[in-house]
């Protein structure tokens, strides 16, 4: 089953999808706005990673495409905690090209979407870093998350301390924001 956006569809990952994922695992850009710590890593890396994706996982991780664009991006669900209904989700858009056309924007909605119609959770969590502006904006301001704390000295990046903002939405918020953008009717 493929979620579908009106820009973006989220997919399993494929090997076909390995050597540019690698690429963009091994892009300093890239890694530079994204939370956790990376080292380099090898297309062998990729493969074992990929080996060890599993539907039975409460860590699901999915690819994003367009119809004339192909693979441009990874989103995942994980940390899936099915007692307390709530999950973790953060996405990567590869290439810069890809940014700010509307599909970091159509892929949150989706996976929204996928979330609390879907799979019936309660919330999900995010998180960035205090620098990753264009995506606090495309969260907070155009999905519809709240930013709600800020973790002090949490990433270490280029010599300097940066700040992690913790964001959240609610089941009722998500459904609140659809009332009043009407997103999914446009």
């Amino acid at each position: 089953m493929n979620i579908k956006g009106k820009k973006v569809v989220i997919r399993a990952i494929e090997k076909e999808d390995l050597p540019l994922l690698n690429k963009w695992s091994n892009n300093p850009e890239i890694n530079y706005m994204l939370g956790g710590w990376h080292f380099p890593s090898s297309l062998q890396d990729q493969e074992k990673w990929f080996a060890n994706l599993t539907l039975s996982s409460n860590n699901q991780r999915f690819a994003i495409e367009t119809e004339d664009l192909g693979l441009i991006g990874m989103v995942n669900l994980v940390d899936i905690n099915w007692k307390d209904r709530r999950a973790f989700t953060g996405m990567l858009l590869g290439d810069k090209d890809m940014r700010g056309k509307g599909y970091g924007k159509d892929t949150i909605m989706a996976i929204n979407k996928y979330a609390f119609e879907e799979l019936g959770l309660m919330r999900l969590d995010g998180s960035m870093i205090s620098y990753n502006e264009s995506s606090l904006k495309v969260y907070i301001e155009k999905c519809g998350w709240v930013k709600e704390g800020i973790k002090k000295n949490a990433y270490f990046r280029k010599n300097e301390w940066w700040d992690e903002i913790i964001v959240g939405i609610t089941r009722e918020n998500y459904f609140n924001f659809l009332k009043q953008n009407h997103y999914w009717n446009d």
